[in-house]
């Protein structure tokens, strides 16, 4: 063997044990189970999957949030799943897609401290009810499942509130604001540009980072058919994609995940949400643009640096263009998934702006 030829396999050999020592330390999408490791068990695929989640476990929500109360409340359109604890003034905490409550739960009791926190699953998600979502998708529509907040809210006594949501969250309490001006006191958005203004900048860029904006809004069955071939996996790619934070989503919280989302109804509730995000709840935003309704209330925006809202939007200015009032916020050293990969700066966030 001649020296050039000994040269180029010395340089392929150490090539080879730096593509290995780097894929045993970085994440990547083929090592999604050891990146985003779950304390249940994996879901089987669609031809196996339980209609709905098996119930919440006791335990595991005293482990999560510790002190608080559970109920289930009814409201006209659906059976919403509340946690609450605390005094003070009420705060109302909404999560985003592919999480529940749970998403809050490094800081929910922190803040209970100060305020009565109330944690709710959205219609569709958690162990809140999923209806048929309806011709229109709109009894998945971000007013839809704001009018459920209102009425857990005043099941509560609360007329006024402080709100806070993440992603779809936000989006609902972007709906809220605008469809009852009068009962946000402040509101706080994570991780959000305006629905219509996302839709209406749809790049290249925006529609691969954010692909399921564009596949879960096709229609029934298809998107539900490949998510339930392997839930688990569509559930942890999902939240390896957002999140910037290597374990930032603890295994206790993505069992949770999986216990609920994992479910054939679940899969089809998630997916007529963002149908209804892509139809119905454009037109009530257009319809408000051209109304001149804005929000009334005061904003707090706060966003991942790492993130593609961040990178693609300037996400104050988008803001400041549907609110008459003030609007305030920054960016946070993280990705998509603020409450569990910043939960410290999120929690300073919150209590600057809500005191």
């Amino acid at each position: 063997m001649n020296r050039r030829n000994f040269a180029l396999l010395g340089i392929a050999a150490a090539s080879a044990a730096l593509s290995k020592k780097s894929s045993a330390q970085e994440p990547t999408p083929s090592r999604l189970e050891e990146v985003l490791p779950s304390s249940g068990i994996p879901a089987k695929p669609c031809s196996e999957l339980p209609l709905s989640p098996a119930p919440p476990s006791m335990p595991m929500t005293e482990k999560l949030f510790p002190g608080f109360r559970a109920a289930t409340l009814e409201t006209s359109g659906a059976k919403i799943r509340v946690l609450t604890k605390g005094s003070g003034k009420a705060l109302l905490l909404l999560h985003g897609h592919p999480e529940t409550m749970v998403a809050w739960h490094k800081i929910a009791s922190r803040l209970a401290e100060s305020y009565q926190v109330v944690l709710t699953d959205l219609r569709g998600y958690g162990d809140s009810s999923r209806p048929e979502g309806g011709d229109d998708h709109a009894n998945y529509s971000f007013r839809a499942m704001a009018q459920d907040q209102i009425e857990v809210m005043h099941q509560l006594g609360h007329d006024r509130f402080f709100l806070a949501g993440h992603d779809r969250g936000a989006r609902v309490a972007h709906r809220l604001c605008l469809d009852h001006p009068n009962v946000v006191e402040k509101v706080a958005l994570l991780d959000i540009a305006p629905t219509l203004t996302m839709y209406q900048d749809t790049s290249k860029e925006f529609a691969t980072r954010y692909v399921w904006w564009f596949f879960q809004i096709q229609p029934h069955p298809m998107p539900e058919h490949f998510i339930g071939l392997d839930p688990v996996y569509y559930l942890r790619d999902h939240l390896f994609v957002q999140s910037k934070t290597t374990g930032a989503v603890t295994p206790d919280a993505m069992a949770e995940y999986a216990r609920c989302y994992c479910a054939l109804q679940s899969i089809h509730a998630v997916c007529e949400d963002y149908r209804a995000g892509a139809s119905i709840d454009l037109d009530m935003d257009r319809s408000d643009d051209v109304a001149g309704r804005k929000i009334v209330c005061p904003v707090h925006a706060l966003w991942g640096a790492k993130g593609t809202v961040g990178e693609l939007w300037s996400v104050l200015d988008t803001w400041k263009a549907k609110a008459s009032g003030s609007v305030t916020g920054r960016a946070l050293p993280c990705g998509h998934l603020l409450p569990e990969e910043q939960p410290d700066e999120v929690l300073s966030e919150f209590r600057g702006f809500f005191a």
